[in-house]
This record gives structure tokens, sequence and C-alpha cells, in this order.
């Protein structure tokens, strides 16, 4: 059947809750959480000293971890030690701590009350500490005696907001048994509610949220004014820029112009310097033609007159 199952589970965790109590002693062990996970089976340790419960370079983890799986069949256990950070309101650890004090030898009296005012000065809604057993010593009669302090809920539905632990001490005289229950500081009973305040701080967050919702609009038509602006401005120094930019380009264009009709200007006067130069050297062939065919037309006439001689 599956409820023998789940039995079975629970069974287990509990041994396994009161073997890790009796070995974490010291270190203030207060429960145990079993988290399943595909690869490994995660094992949360809530303590009030995470150094006595890790031992010395990790040994008593690794003792652990070894008859968790051998003694309880654990698949692949990884042991998490998890620190209280206020051991002051934790039932099971002052529970504990008041029975191996009275165990020492210290009186219950003593003890009670110095613990309860902790509790009280830890932040503590309220506290009941009940104390049951041979109290009057060797010769008395069992007795039950009663410590409370603050607020307590004892009965019904909101008994579970109860923060309980029960133990028992075992001095000389004879057994004493220990109850604690302790209200932690954040803890909200319905009964504790105020309808009033509540719709008032209801009516409160819906104010402040409009508030915010208008801030945060005038927020965003700040930003479109803003934006608008910015691009108002962007277009003007654009048009700015664009504007400057076509004059810089008229002025290059026109000092290209200037500088093509000064390089046209030195090309034509080149032209006409080597023009006059080849008119010059013209000139001169023709002056020695004209000089060579007056030489022949004058030997032509000296050689008629020596003929006519003749």
């Amino acid at each position: 059947m599956i409820e023998r199952t789940f039995i079975q589970k629970n069974y287990n965790k509990m041994e396994m809750e009161n073997y890790l109590s009796k070995k974490l002693e010291r270190a203030g062990f207060s429960k145990l959480e079993i988290i399943k996970t595909p690869l490994v089976t995660r094992i949360v340790l809530h303590v009030a000293r995470p150094g006595l419960a890790i031992g010395k370079s990790g040994s008593t983890i690794k003792q652990l971890t070894e008859t968790l799986r051998v003694k309880y069949e654990i698949d692949n256990p990884q042991i998490e030690i998890q620190e209280i950070k206020t051991p002051n309101l934790n039932a099971k650890i002052l529970a504990e701590k008041m029975s191996s004090m009275i165990e020492r030898g210290f009186a219950w009296r003593s003890v009670s009350y110095r613990t309860v005012k902790d509790i009280m000065s830890a932040g503590a809604q309220g506290v009941e500490l009940v104390f049951k057993g041979k109290l009057a010593g060797k010769g008395g009669r069992k007795r039950k005696q009663r410590v409370a302090m603050g607020y307590m809920k004892k009965i019904g539905d909101q008994a579970k907001y109860v923060d309980t632990a029960k133990t028992a001490a075992y001095p000389k005289a004879g057994a004493i048994g220990i109850k604690l229950s302790i209200i932690h500081p954040d803890v909200v009973f319905p009964d504790k509610i105020d309808v009033k305040k509540v719709i008032a701080e209801f009516k409160g967050v819906k104010e402040e949220a409009k508030e915010q919702e208008e801030v945060a609009e005038t927020k965003t038509e700040e930003k479109k004014a803003d934006a608008k602006t910015e691009t108002k401005e962007t277009k003007e120094v654009v048009a700015k820029e664009t504007k400057d930019e076509k004059k810089e380009e008229v002025k290059e264009d026109k000092k290209t112009e200037e500088k093509k009709e000064g390089l046209l200007e030195k090309i034509v006067d080149k032209v006409e310097d080597v023009v006059e130069e080849i008119k010059e050297d013209v000139e001169k062939v023709v002056d020695k033609v004209e000089d060579l065919i007056e030489g022949k037309d004058d030997k032509k006439e000296e050689a008629k007159k020596a003929e006519e001689k003749k």
C-alpha cells in the first residue's frame, strides 16, 4: 500500500532526527530538511553553531554522510549546514539547553526565568514554559510549574503558528519534563488584525499608487516635451550645418574655378611664348634662305659678265 511508504519515510526521518540531535547536541541541532533532486539528496541541517557541526576540516560532515548513506540507505547524500540567526527564538535549541543545564546541577527556577527573559528580549510576542516532575528535590512529590510572559495561543487552528518543543531532563532527584512554546515576532494572528487599520493602509497604498502614477505621467510628459525641444534644436542645428556645408562647397568650387582659370592663363601664356619663339625661328630661316638666293643671283650675274668680257 502507498500509505506504508509514506509512514516508512516519516519513520526514517524521525530516526535520522533523533540520531542527528544526539550527534550534534553541542552544535545546537534544531531541525532537518530533505530535498530530493535527480542527482543528489540534499540534507539541510539547521544548527546554532556551524563550526562544531562541520568539524575539523569537515570530518564530522564526512562521517555523517557515510552513516546516512549506509544506515538509512539514502542515495548520494549531500549535507548542507545552515546557521540559525536567532537561536534565542528557537524552541528546540532552548529546551535542550535547559535540560542539559538542569542535568549539570543548575536550579530549574533560575534556568526558567533567565530563559524566559532572554526570549522576550530577543523580540518574541509571548512565551510559555512548563516544568513537570520532581521539582522539589529528593523526597518531594512531583508537581507542575508554569512560567509565562506575553501573548500565547493554546488551542484552535492558530496554535500551529506557535513554535513548541518538548524534552526531558534526568537529574539525580528524578525526571523533569520541559515544554517550551514561543510566538515569533513576525507572526500575525487573524484575531489581532485591525480591519479599520488595514482598510486605512489599503487606502493609503492606493493614494500612493495614484500619486506615483501622476508623477510618472508628469515625468513622461516632461520627457516628451524635452524630446520635442531637442528635435527642434537638432533640426535647427542640422539646417545650420547644411547651410555651412553648402557655403563651404560653393567656396571650394570658386577656388577650384579660380585655380582652373589661373592654369589656363598660364598655359595660354606658355603657348604664346612658344609661338613667338617659333615665329622668330621661321623668320631667321626665311632670312637665311633669302640670303642664299641673293648669293646665287650675284654669282650668276658675275658669270654672265665674265662671259661677255670674253
